[in-house]
């Protein structure tokens, strides 16, 4: 039994060594570097775009009651409406990102809009919370990384998209998402539909039972 009590911990150090080796190495080159699996199997993070809206709060205590935390990516048009919503999200832990004001595609606007866009959300949810705004989830994914805005955001993205914009069916959202998700992965949802939120919720109930840990984008990706 000590052997090999003495072995498993030699194999976790190992896997220690070699997960800061790779980060370093790959840090170095500016990547942005998945979660180690060592210490958690199968992480996924939950997103949500274009809130605050009438459902959010639903979806909210959902999360809350689950212990699952998520990130949220804001219109800074609808922040001030929904002041205790971006609140409860703070209060709760949960990620709150930056995704424009008025939800336009960046890369059709000229770099000063452009930037005016991000400022503003920043600025709207910075005066709620107190807290620095850190990512950003531009709508559609269009981003011009030469834009020179004054604020440096994370551009954050996807890997797992049910377009539930597009359906209210909630068990085609839910199963397009249980049946593709795996280890690392950024699940893309919206909290202003109340069949998203139904989804979202019956979501983390599922992947839960298979093991899951959900996590905020910011630990799915280490800068």
């Amino acid at each position: 039994m000590l052997k090999r009590l003495f072995a498993a911990c030699i194999m976790l150090c190992l896997d220690l060594i070699l997960f800061v080796v790779i980060y370093e190495d790959r840090k170095d080159k500016g990547d942005n570097i998945p979660v180690t699996t060592t210490f958690y199997e199968n992480v996924v993070a939950l997103t949500f775009d274009d809130g605050p809206g009438i459902y959010t709060g639903e979806l909210l205590e959902g999360l809350r009651e689950r212990g699952v935390k998520a990130s949220f990516f804001v219109l800074g048009e609808r922040v001030d409406c929904y002041e205790e919503y971006i609140l409860q999200m703070q209060a709760d832990g949960h990620l709150i990102g930056n995704h424009t004001f008025s939800h336009v595609k960046l890369d059709t606007l000229n770099d000063e809009a452009a930037c005016d866009e991000v400022r503003r959300t920043c600025e709207a949810i910075e005066n709620i919370t107190g807290e620095s705004v850190k990512y950003i989830r531009p709508p559609y994914g269009a981003y011009s990384d030469k834009l020179e805005c004054a604020i440096n955001l994370t551009k954050v993205l996807w890997t797992v998209d049910p377009q539930d914009w597009n359906t209210t069916d909630v068990d085609k959202i839910v199963n397009h998402v249980v049946s593709n998700a795996k280890d690392g992965d950024i699940i893309l949802l919206h909290d202003i539909y109340s069949t998203s939120v139904a989804a979202a919720l019956r979501i983390v109930d599922e992947l839960l039972a298979r093991g899951y840990v959900f996590v905020t984008v910011d630990e799915i990706l280490i800068e």
